[in-house]
């Protein structure tokens, strides 16, 4: 029993070596940097936990970002939460409709998808964190952890179908964003980059 105890906790240590940092900047995206770092500590906590009864039904990279995805959701729909309260309150409630998801053909990164990668700029991270919560965690999931559709659906629980409708109208919106407010440009290696327009009335000078 102590040797089974011992062999888990080195795993958890070689676990949380692999991952801890990875984990973090994949937080950092969805709930910002400020609350990426406890958010990571509560992540491990669950992993460590969690990790005698995992049956490796999965791949233990799948499982991690099952557990790290379902935690930022979590602290995400809080603070959507408490927003609400707040705006119930002050008598500024706002609704949205779901979407009625239709199938289309699952799109090659673009232009956007090769933007991110690199996450360069302010700009673009800002349009990924105005974008609606599935469809941003489906967009980071892809095109910054760069995982498949497959893995996707299995972290977030849905069809591959539905996680390339998501990706497809999540890039199609961020596409429409920086064609209205970025200016795109090749930088000193010869990257792409860009930078914001600032076309929207509240930024134009007076």
């Amino acid at each position: 029993m102590m040797h089974e105890s011992m062999a888990v906790d080195q795993e958890f240590q070689d676990i949380y070596q692999i991952f801890n940092e990875k984990i973090r900047r994949y937080l950092a995206r969805i709930v910002g940097e400020t609350e990426a770092e406890d958010l990571a500590q509560e992540v491990f906590v669950k992993v460590s936990r969690g990790l005698k009864d995992f049956r490796r039904e999965s791949s233990l990279s799948t499982w991690i970002y099952k557990i790290a995805t379902n935690t930022a959701l979590d602290r995400v729909r809080a603070r959507s939460l408490q927003r609400e309260n707040l705006d119930t309150r002050q008598g500024n409630g706002k609704g949205e409709g779901e979407e009625e998801y239709v199938l289309t053909e699952d799109h090659k990164p673009s232009l956007e998808a090769s933007l991110i990668k690199k996450e360069m700029h302010d700009c673009i991270r800002g349009m990924v964190e105005g974008l609606r919560e599935n469809y941003r965690t489906v967009l980071i999931l892809s095109d910054f952890e760069e995982l498949t559709s497959t893995e996707i659906a299995g972290i977030l629980g849905i069809s591959s179908d539905t996680v390339k409708i998501r990706l497809h109208r999540a890039r199609t919106r961020l596409r429409k964003e920086l064609d209205s407010k970025c200016s795109l440009y090749r930088d000193e290696r010869n990257e792409l980059a860009c930078e914001r327009t600032f076309t929207s009335p509240r930024f134009q000078k007076k």
